[in-house]
């Protein structure tokens, strides 16, 4: 089933030049949201609103975000005949996935139990199944050379889209665990050589 996104509308500017008037290109549009599932999936839909659930080996491809769950509900707004048995796809308000979710976003990857998205707030919170289940984490690779450069984990965590930042909340007495690149050895060595000692002055000649 593919979902296409509300279109964010684009203001054509314009500016003077020798020539005359030029219009500005608009911006490209934004590929299609897909969402895929080896299970049941299903639409409930009110006049304002069309809720969708998707289960088993869900895939969701989209613009910079690629995720993978159990199970996963869309709640998006709704536009045109509100007597439509399945009506148009408005934006996107809320994705929650739960059960071995995965999300890639740009040079971020992210895995947890349960992940809520809020499109329009560039909002991406990760959390765990239950309370016996792994914390989500989160690691930062590097695109060019695939080195991961950061790595972090804990109870809940929000990843802020665009912005490359995220916090961990702690939970129970328990916050977060930081993997980061190995720092320099600022110990003493001892097998380096000791600094020359100052040569001793010279005796003062004696008085005859």
């Amino acid at each position: 089933m593919t979902f296409r996104p509300l279109l964010l509308l684009v203001a054509l500017g314009s500016l003077t030049t020798g020539s005359g008037l030029v219009r500005a290109q608009p911006a490209p549009e934004a590929p299609p949201t897909v969402i895929e599932c080896a299970g049941l999936s299903e639409t409930i839909s009110t006049d304002t609103e069309t809720t969708a659930i998707f289960r088993d080996k869900v895939v969701v491809t989209g613009n910079n975000l690629k995720l993978t769950c159990d199970y996963l509900k869309v709640v998006a707004s709704r536009k045109g005949d509100p007597k439509a048995t399945i009506g148009k796809y408005g934006f996107f308000k809320t994705l929650v996935a739960s059960g071995n979710v995965r999300i890639i976003q740009g040079d971020r990857e992210a895995t947890c139990g349960h992940a809520e998205i809020f499109p329009g707030e560039d909002r991406v919170v990760l959390s765990r199944l239950n309370k016996t289940g792994p914390f989500p984490s989160i690691r930062l690779v590097n695109a060019t050379t695939g080195v991961v450069e950061y790595e972090g984990s804990g109870p809940r965590m929000i990843l802020y889209r665009g912005e490359r930042k995220a916090s961990i909340e702690p939970e129970d007495g328990v916050g977060g665990r930081f993997t980061l690149p190995a720092i320099k050895d600022l110990g003493f060595n001892k097998k380096k050589a000791q600094p020359a000692a100052d040569p001793a002055p010279a005796a003062s000649p004696k008085q005859p």
